[in-house]
């Protein structure tokens, strides 16, 4: 469903300004400082999912990286993939072997010494550092992964869309994420949190306080993952999923032509073992 340019402004009550490519506008403001919080809040609310139209798609997003996210950070990037009509469920007999076939490539290319020369895991580790995250102790998603295999760890079993796509990045090396598409509202974008942002990510007892600074992904109304290494709880692959959102998640020093193969064989496999049409954005 597309929806007209006064709906839009109905739906969402804010004026937006269009100049070639969307921009936010930032309103600078003299208040305190919980003024000025509520005020970054609101503007980060006002997100176009298309680009060059006055459209909103239901079906569609797209993800806006932060200006001085692509200033501090340049080749820094996101391809965005869909799959409508998974099927999602314990994974079956052809699942699991294809995950030892994997394994077996894993121990044939590498040993655990010869992890830290890997180029991709390196532009992860790289990228982890200059965020504040310690890659020595909460390790990029692939990497960790073929470690676990490499030193005869199982490879935790979640259902047939998360696994498939945990194969796809142990075997391309490019970290990927994916979301219950319907629980999204809005467009994505990845931005600087702000101090006292609260996250709760998979697996988490409760929320956590953010400290600042951390790269991170939001919607229109809250935050959906920090970047790229945990997702939230809310928005996560369940049993009753249908549609996905898939990420795969680019740092500088990864090349496109990678991050595209990459979500290649995450579409290939998803598809192959989840049911369901897949596209690129």
């Amino acid at each position: 469903m597309f929806l007209s340019y006064y709906e839009i402004l109905h739906a969402i009550s804010f004026p937006v300004r269009l100049e070639g490519e969307l921009k936010r506008e930032i309103t600078r403001t003299h208040g305190n400082q919980s003024s000025k919080n509520s005020r970054k809040k609101e503007e980060r609310k006002k997100i176009i999912t298309d680009r060059s139209q006055w459209i909103v798609n239901d079906i569609d997003m797209t993800l806006e990286i932060e200006r001085s996210l692509r200033d501090r950070f340049p080749g820094l990037q996101v391809i965005l993939e869909y799959v409508d009509g998974v099927r999602v469920k314990e994974s079956g007999a052809e699942l699991q072997e294809f995950k030892k076939g994997i394994c077996g490539e894993v121990k044939r290319k590498y040993s655990l010494e010869s992890l830290k020369d890997v180029s991709i895991f390196r532009s992860y580790r790289d990228f982890f550092w200059k965020v504040g995250i310690d890659p020595t102790k909460i390790r990029p998603a692939a990497e960790a992964l073929v470690r676990r295999i490499l030193a005869d760890k199982p490879i935790p079993m979640i259902n047939n869309v998360v696994d498939s796509y945990n194969l796809a990045s142990i075997k391309t090396e490019v970290a990927l994420a994916a979301f219950n598409r319907d629980e999204l509202k809005g467009g994505l974008l990845m931005r600087t949190a702000e101090s006292g942002e609260r996250f709760n990510g998979i697996g988490m007892n409760e929320p956590m306080d953010l400290n600042g600074g951390e790269v991170v992904i939001s919607d229109a109304e809250k935050l959906v993952a920090i970047y790229p290494y945990r997702d939230a709880d809310r928005s996560k692959v369940s049993a009753t999923t249908k549609n996905l959102l898939i990420l795969v998640c680019g740092v500088p020093g990864i090349h496109e032509k990678t991050l595209n193969d990459a979500g290649k064989v995450a579409l290939q496999l998803v598809t192959k073992f989840c049911g369901g049409e897949g596209r690129f954005e």
